[in-house]
């Protein structure tokens, strides 16, 4: 009488159970369930790129900081005031493109003088 007792017991246990794990399953499938886990899915996705994004812009804005710094000092900028860097040495050659050099006698600047 227990042992039949004990097996109907167990029956209705694995009956109950495996009923809420096909109803819960089935609920997982209706397309409302699918649409937010969807949703769910994009706003994680979402909130790891924006993260990513930001760790890459503070990368990026260390590098141009530490960039800065190593023109600053090659440039001596960095430089105490009254340490002044040398002065710039000017070219040899000078450019005769230079509106002081064009003879404006014989240069004409009306476009539509030949045609």
């Amino acid at each position: 009488m227990f042992r039949r007792t004990f097996w109907f017991t167990t029956g209705v246990a694995a009956g109950v159970w495996a009923t809420t794990k096909v109803n819960r399953k089935l609920r997982q499938l209706t397309p409302e369930s699918l649409a937010a886990q969807a949703a769910n899915k994009a706003v994680e996705t979402g909130h790891r790129l924006k993260d990513r994004a930001l760790d890459f812009a503070s990368d990026v804005r260390a590098g141009m900081a530490q960039r800065e710094a190593e023109l600053d000092d090659a440039l001596g900028l960095n430089a105490p005031v009254d340490q002044l860097p040398a002065p710039r040495r000017y070219t040899a050659v000078e450019n005769r493109n230079d509106p002081k050099y064009i003879d404006t006698s014989t240069y004409s600047y009306n476009r539509n003088e030949d045609h």
